[in-house]
């Protein structure tokens, strides 16, 4: 995926444990939408995630699905966390590998990186797509590494009982749990599946924290949250989240990694190397993907 212009969240400040309520902007790609949360107006990023999208829930009839053709990145990983459906990922390192609800492709596109997403091969049925997708910079020092593709199956994440809910640790330490997962700095990424009436404390361990409400909602300071927007907590206070209504949560934190330049697919500490590599993009000097010989044209 990549970023639009014009299609910024919009941020209200609070008070006690949140600092802000970032409210996303939805846009409709044509047979599903897109929920786009991060980067918004007042809040570039959230530890070291710089775009968080809710793609979906979508229902695709048999002959459609995906289709994100060959485009370029820099200076990030990605990660597409899928609660439902199935996408098909190629890179010109030469990986095909489906991204499968609850494992984990973690991309790291370094000095440059070319990949598609697209429909899994049988598009001859009804399909669905739910999911979270993400970007992370890289810190300083890290941003021209080779590119790197790792899979991870869902069942080496580990997934605890928290309080009465369900944690899978995507990313980083929580409760005492950690998982495999490799980040270039220290990570946060959380998936709670909370029933009514259940509470959890997430502790005030990473500078930076944020829950997202895919479904049902929640209250924190009193106040009642619903699905489809981002709660950001303020640093060194703890966060007391209380379901109430089943819900399924995303937490995303870590340490920042300073300010960062964003254009289209492109994330850099350095506006002269967006400038070079938009330059690439357009003189082919990207690599390319066997088999997958269409691409997206950079933007105008």
């Amino acid at each position: 995926m990549s970023t639009q212009p014009g299609y910024e969240p919009s941020c209200a400040p609070r008070r006690n444990s949140l600092q802000l309520v970032v409210t996303p902007k939805v846009r409709d790609l044509g047979g599903f939408s897109v929920r786009r949360v991060l980067p918004a107006k007042s809040l570039a990023k959230v530890g070291p995630f710089v775009f968080f999208d809710e793609m979906g829930p979508a229902v695709f009839p048999p002959g459609q699905g995906i289709d994100v053709r060959p485009h370029p990145h820099i200076g990030i990983a990605t990660v597409t966390y899928l609660f439902d459906g199935l996408i098909m990922h190629r890179d010109d390192l030469g990986y095909t590998q489906p991204i499968e609800s609850g494992a984990v492709n973690l991309m790291t596109a370094g000095r440059g990186i070319v990949h598609s997403e697209r429909a899994g091969a049988d598009r001859d049925r009804r399909s669905t797509m739910h999911g979270i997708q993400s970007w992370m910079a890289l810190p300083d020092g890290h941003e021209e590494i080779d590119p790197s593709f790792v899979h991870y199956p869902a069942a080496v994440l580990p997934q605890i009982e928290r309080d009465g809910a369900i944690v899978r640790v995507v990313m980083g330490n929580a409760f005492g749990v950690e998982s495999p997962v490799h980040t270039l700095v220290p990570t946060l990424y959380l998936e709670l599946r909370m029933r009514a009436d259940t509470r959890v404390a997430l502790a005030a361990d990473y500078p930076e924290r944020a829950v997202y409400i895919v479904s049902g909602s929640i209250g924190v300071d009193g106040e009642r949250f619903g699905q489809g927007v981002m709660l950001v907590a303020r640093a060194g206070l703890p966060l007391d989240l209380r379901c109430t209504a089943d819900a399924r949560l995303m937490v995303i934190g870590g340490e920042t990694v300073g300010e960062r330049h964003l254009w289209w697919n492109f994330v850099s500490s350095s506006a002269a190397r967006i400038e070079r590599a938009k330059a690439d993009w357009r003189n082919g000097a990207f690599g390319s993907i066997d088999g997958d010989e269409e691409f997206i044209p950079l933007p105008d």
